[in-house]
């Protein structure tokens, strides 16, 4: 008998739409309360996730999906680094 693996979902502070996790990039506040992207999932700290897509991003930046997220303010540099870093992971 086959077993059906549960696949997790999580959803898009941009969009708002449930995908899995593995489409989906997570944007990390670590403890002392940098932002980075956490490509492996698996980094210690508070995430949200978001899609590849640069629409995503600006809805997201556009609604502060990710400053309810972390509950907190962002500041722009932030978002900056966020969107180069994107298109980085984007790009391979």
């Amino acid at each position: 008998m086959a077993v059906k693996k549960k696949i997790p979902m999580r959803k898009c502070v941009g969009c708002g739409e449930m995908k899995p996790k593995k489409e989906l990039m997570r944007i990390l506040r670590t403890q002392d309360g940098e932002f980075m992207t956490d490509t492996t999932g698996k980094k210690n700290g508070r995430g949200a996730y978001i899609c590849y897509s640069k629409e995503c991003f600006q809805k997201a930046v556009k609604n502060k999906g990710l400053e309810r997220s972390f509950k907190q303010a962002i500041p722009k540099e932030v978002y900056d680094r966020l969107e180069k870093e994107m298109g980085e992971i984007a790009e391979r």
